[in-house]
């Protein structure tokens, strides 16, 4: 296995892009810019496909990163019911250091994990609706490998 070059290794997550292994989707991560209890944000990009967006925001008792993807979800205050309905999947974001230790995702300004796991990423995103009604019919892997920095 190559090691990733001194600029890769050295990128801070929130400029950390990471493709999946089947090479179906890409993850590109964006500073938060102060939005309130949100630690990271993120899009993924399907190809051929929309763009979904997604938050982490970190979980109490037990701490966890909790991720969400969205697709489609109405401006402004949103009810539970409409945000139920927008959301393609939520979970816990893992990061996978070059050791191969398995910790949770982490802050902005810190290193971005060699690898992310979204544990049932593909499964949720299959039976949204959101997702089928975006005439998407492949699913990412739900893990994801570090693939590059934005400058």
């Amino acid at each position: 296995m190559l090691a990733a070059s001194p600029a890769l290794a050295d990128c801070p997550i929130e400029l950390a892009t990471y493709r999946d292994r089947d090479e179906v989707a890409e993850i590109a991560f964006s500073p938060v810019d102060g939005r309130a209890a949100v630690t990271n944000q993120f899009q993924v990009a399907m190809d051929g496909g929309p763009l979904f967006e997604g938050v982490i925001m970190w979980t109490d008792d037990p701490e966890r990163p909790r991720g969400m993807v969205f697709f489609n979800c109405p401006e402004g205050d949103v009810t539970g019911t409409e945000l139920d309905a927008c959301t393609l999947w939520e979970g816990v974001v893992y990061g996978i250091d070059e050791k191969g230790d398995v910790g949770l995702l982490p802050g902005e300004g810190k290193p971005a994990p060699h690898k992310l796991i979204l544990a049932d990423l593909g499964y949720n995103m299959r039976w949204a609706p959101n997702f089928r009604n975006a005439g998407l019919y492949t699913v990412p892997w739900d893990v994801f490998t570090l693939s590059g920095c934005q400058e």
